[in-house]
């Protein structure tokens, strides 16, 4: 007989991104200018063009499909014997007492690749800063986070669906022959046809960078650092775009109550605020080199006859153009020196005594402190014995074979400690 303790159980705090409100604000764009009429005809020039929206729901079907398969994984009737909704099957959820969102266990969110830095840090597994922002903890979890997604990113993507960047204009006129031409003209369609996608994914790699350099005892998993991208590239968007709002101050009053309201329910426990203001500042700045509006005056002048004199106008503004270089460049040395030290082990907290309470601020009602789980085991023969070290819990559990996976301990710790 030997006793020897396992590693931390990893039912330890799952750290959810709820949803945001419905926060769409769209430019209001001035009627002297909205409208554009071409000279001996009757049809009217519309300067911005609205696309179709493809990507946004597709990303709404991959996260519903990617949640069926982590039940499918979970299968709470082998591992449970009071799981939620049994008629399920293997989509059936895990016992309320556990995940009250209606999900799966926190070890089968760790395995499916949810944010784990002990992982991340000790095992080289970076990857999971992006596949956990397509897990999510429950039922209620995904449907809030996709209805977020459908209201703010299909407006989006009708907006912005399309465009090419000066970046790839440039490269078109400088670029020698035909054929090199259409190459970088099907490289920056394609690219910038899926620029609302880009945001969102590089987004919710940002917040879930932010998060693993404060949040270190848990494991986070949700789609609200991207959601919360797509607002503060709304927010970058209006102020880059400044002129084709007509109700300039308030739709800017408006749109920053929303990131108030929504950032202020970060404070409650259980709510990965980090992955919150990482994901917004992230698409705060991907907006301004995305989320680019020519100026009126040059839709003017291409929209009016061809013998129409004018002096030639640019096509952007110089401020649109710094905004754009400044934010690039604060994006890219930001997300290198988090890297750098994450893979170093750096934890955040250890620098900024204050800054935890921007994800939870204690009350008298609830404690923001999370709960590290241990579980003591023995085994004798086909019999698993587990001892919770916190809440002073025992188990006996007859084992199909007498060599169980490290998984399957984990599990059993797990529903012992809840």
């Amino acid at each position: 007989m030997e006793g020897n303790p396992s590693r931390p159980a990893n039912n330890i705090e799952i750290k959810v991104h709820p949803r945001l409100a419905d926060n769409a604000i769209q430019p209001v764009v001035q009627p002297s200018t909205a409208s554009l009429r071409t000279t001996g005809t009757s049809r009217e020039y519309t300067p911005f063009n609205r696309w179709f929206p493809w990507l946004v729901p597709l990303f709404v079907v991959a996260n519903i499909v990617v949640f069926v398969v982590t039940m499918f994984v979970n299968d709470c009737p082998k591992n449970s014997a009071s799981c939620v909704a049994r008629f399920l099957g293997r989509l059936s959820f895990q016992p309320l007492k556990e995940n009250p969102l209606l999900g799966p266990s926190a070890t089968t969110l760790e395995k499916m690749g949810g944010l784990d830095v002990h992982k991340v840090v000790n095992k080289h597994q970076s990857w999971r800063l992006i596949s956990c922002i397509w897990l999510h903890a429950g039922v209620f979890h995904v449907l809030a986070n996709m209805l977020s997604l459908v209201f703010i990113g299909i407006r989006l993507e009708q907006e912005f669906g399309f465009g090419l960047l000066c970046l790839g204009l440039a490269l078109l006129n400088c670029s020698p022959t035909v054929i090199s031409q259409q190459v970088i003209l099907l490289s920056c369609i394609w690219i910038l046809t899926v620029r609302i996608g880009l945001l969102y994914v590089i987004s919710g790699f940002g917040g879930s960078l932010l998060s693993a350099l404060f949040f270190q005892s848990g494991i986070s998993v949700g789609a609200s650092g991207a959601l919360f991208g797509l607002l503060g590239a709304m927010l970058s968007e209006l102020i880059t775009n400044w002129t084709i709002y007509e109700n300039k101050v308030l739709a800017l009053a408006t749109l920053i109550f929303i990131v108030v309201v929504n950032l202020a329910v970060g404070i409650l426990p259980h709510v990965d605020n980090f992955a919150h203001i990482g994901g917004f500042v992230s698409g705060f700045l991907l907006g301004f080199v995305f989320l680019i509006r020519p100026q009126f005056k040059w839709i003017s002048q291409k929209g009016s006859s061809p013998g129409h004199n004018a002096a030639s106008v640019s096509k952007h503004k110089s401020y649109q153009y710094a905004l754009c270089i400044i934010s690039l460049v604060l994006l890219i040395v930001g997300f290198v020196l988090g890297l750098i030290m994450l893979l170093r082990g750096v934890d955040l907290n250890e620098h900024c005594s204050w800054c935890h309470y921007l994800s939870c601020v204690p009350t008298s009602k609830w404690d923001c402190k999370s709960q590290r789980v241990f579980c003591e085991m023995t085994q004798f023969g086909n019999q698993l014995n587990l001892t919770c070290q916190s809440n002073g819990k025992s188990g006996i559990y007859q084992l199909p074979n007498g060599n169980p996976s490290q998984y399957e301990i984990e599990r059993l710790c797990s529903d012992l400690c809840n």
